[in-house]
């Protein structure tokens, strides 16, 4: 199902087509007799028409012409500057630049482009692009004002309305769209200072502006009130532009593009009011607020403009608050939204919201009845649960490991006293009897509960940290040293790569050595046919490092991914499902966290520690 957006493009396009069509049969000696390569683009930049010039100039057919791009015609170094001109074409600017054009052909040509906007029901559908090849001979006065001619008869269908005027001020061109909007025919105005249009007030205001505009040879851009002929006002937004003589470098005249902007100025008169009624109430509440009517915002805080991704609040006024909520759960929000209309106030509700670039996030929303604007509406809160959630999880993770903590020291010592008695005893029999064959697995047994249960007790106790200033090399050297054995019986490669070769590092170096074993071991035992395990030391910013593992294993299931420093969660078959748990414990003393990521490519796991103690 098409998006608004695509849905608004294509009735754009459709206009714009419809356009170019009846110009092209109603000026068919303009374009078809014309010089002058002309192409029509949508507001994406793709070709709608060309003229028969365009096809002679770039040797490319209409046919293969409509199915490209605006960015497929010129050289990569005028792309910037191609795609500048055009995006403020479309904002209603007439623009004048030159740029390098590579053709059907490879052969690279200097280009005079004039990019003219396009309006059709009081909005810009497209724009004509004017081309002309300047490689060979410069542009003169009377081709210049041929273009300025051709512009003329282009824009007198923009329902903008597009001023010229000398140097003095004096009105030279008004184009027909000027009558609709001040009621002016241009023989009303051509010949008179331009200033008989601006309001008294506005009036120096302009003069400094359009000096700037004439010093500067840069686009002005301002807000003034204009005069109609029945002797009230309106709001415009006027762009000047200064037309410059390519030979004498002297401004020919200075047009401006100027747009009826009233309902606007009227809209945010009114959205100011609102915002300064409400601001002491929600303006900085650190929920977002949101004023409905039915289902149609009305307001919206700050909070809400940065919490839902966007940059102004027009982003939502007037919009439907369900654009904000999951479709999945319209109907939900449909029976809150009648229940507080109904005067009832609702409990927060946890929704899936939908932020302005699309992506979500988990929240809760209330609804509290109340008046806008002398009308009944309705108060909604919406608050951000991700953090929320988080601190729910590290809680319930935390109790977890309080927990195992508990039981594991329960259990170790509760086991360790009748295993003592029980080893003691079966020393005594050792001695004293012959046969002596299940005495080792039975010793291999009690030797392995022994195991488990010191990691039962570290798990539940542990260690003092032992600070000290230690080489990170070093401690990483010792612990290749010591697991080398163990993979080269696996065909395994341990391969270290530091970017910190020098760097000291506050640690309990026996405590980080304990972790190191325990990746690389892990490591080794998923490759049972062999591999490469790669030891990555880096910078991660001023304060602290990071410490990469990689493997080239067959990786981690995702599911047991989520499961990996459970409480006694272990895939192994003589595993006691805490050694990951310790490591991370261990890791987080030094205030450091870390992290595991899998695919069928192999593992990472990622530690980060701070290079200081007290970071």
């Amino acid at each position: 199902m098409n998006s608004p957006i695509e849905i608004i493009k294509a009735e754009k396009r459709q206009l714009l087509i419809e356009y170019v069509n009846e110009n092209f049969s109603r000026n068919e000696t303009l374009f078809f007799g014309n010089n002058d390569a002309i192409l029509a683009f949508d507001l994406d930049g793709n070709v709608v028409q060309v003229n028969p010039a365009f096809e002679k100039l770039s040797g490319y057919s209409t046919e293969e012409s409509i199915q490209m791009k605006l960015q497929m015609f010129f050289r990569i170094e005028s792309l910037d500057e191609v795609f500048h001109y055009f995006h403020k074409a479309t904002l209603g600017e007439v623009q004048n630049f030159d740029c390098k054009m590579t053709t059907k052909d490879g052969e690279i040509l200097d280009l005079n482009i004039t990019n003219i906007p396009i309006g059709k029901r009081d909005t810009i559908v497209g724009l004509y692009t004017i081309a002309k090849d300047v490689t060979q001979i410069k542009r003169k006065k009377s081709e210049v004002r041929k273009i300025e001619e051709f512009h003329r008869v282009l824009t007198d269908n923009v329902l903008d309305m597009i001023l010229s005027t000398s140097m003095l001020g004096k009105i030279i061109y008004v184009s027909p769209s000027c009558q609709n909007i001040l009621g002016y025919t241009s023989g009303d105005l051509i010949g008179k200072h331009s200033s008989v249009l601006l309001h008294q007030e506005d009036k120096e205001k302009a003069i400094l502006d359009r000096k700037e505009v004439i010093s500067s040879l840069e686009i002005g851009r301002n807000s003034y009130r204009f005069q109609k002929k029945d002797g009230s006002y309106l709001w415009v937004e006027s762009i000047c532009n200064p037309i410059i003589d390519p030979d004498t470098k002297n401004i020919l005249e200075v047009v401006s593009v100027i747009r009826d902007i009233t309902e606007r100025r009227q809209a945010e008169e009114a959205l100011w009011s609102r915002k300064k009624a409400f601001r002491d109430l929600v303006e900085h509440s650190p929920d977002a607020v949101i004023i409905v009517n039915n289902e149609t915002i009305l307001f919206i805080n700050e909070t809400g403009v940065g919490l839902l991704g966007a940059s102004t609040p027009e982003d939502f006024i007037s919009k439907s608050i369900l654009e904000l909520i999951h479709p999945a759960e319209h109907e939900i929000a449909k029976r809150r939204i009648a229940s507080v209309i109904k005067g009832n106030t609702t409990e927060f509700k946890p929704f899936n919201i939908i932020r302005l670039d699309g992506s979500s996030f988990e929240g809760e929303i209330k609804g509290i009845p109340t008046f806008f604007q002398n009308q009944p509406a309705q108060h909604v809160i919406i608050r951000d649960n991700t953090e929320k959630r988080k601190t729910q999880a590290l809680l319930l993770n935390s109790e977890k490991l309080t927990i195992a903590g508990q039981l594991a020291a329960g259990i170790a010592h509760e086991v360790r006293n009748p295993l003592t008695a029980i080893k003691g005893f079966l020393q005594l029999m050792e001695n004293q009897l012959e046969e002596k064959t299940y005495f080792d697995i039975i010793q291999s047994e009690i030797n392995r509960i022994e195991f488990i249960l010191s990691e039962l007790l570290v798990l539940a106790k542990p260690q003092d940290l032992k600070f000290g200033i230690e080489n990170m090399h070093s401690i990483i050297e010792d612990v290749k040293t010591l697991i080398d054995t163990q993979a080269i019986i696996n065909n395994v490669q341990i391969k270290i790569v530091n970017e910190c070769r020098d760097l000291m590092i506050h640690c309990d170096k026996n405590q980080l050595k304990q972790v190191f074993i325990n990746f690389l071991k892990n490591a080794i035992e998923a490759m049972p046919d062999g591999g490469m395990v790669t030891i990555e030391i880096k910078p991660h910013n001023e304060n602290n490092i990071k410490i990469l593992f990689k493997d080239t294993g067959a990786g981690i299931p995702h599911h047991i991914l989520k499961r990996i420093g459970e409480p006694f969660y272990t895939t192994k078959e003589n595993g006691t499902g805490l050694g990951i748990m310790i490591s991370k414990q261990i890791i987080e003393n030094h205030n450091g966290c870390v992290h595991f990521w899998s695919d069928d490519k192999g593992t990472i796991i990622e530690m980060i520690i701070p290079i200081k103690l007290d970071q």
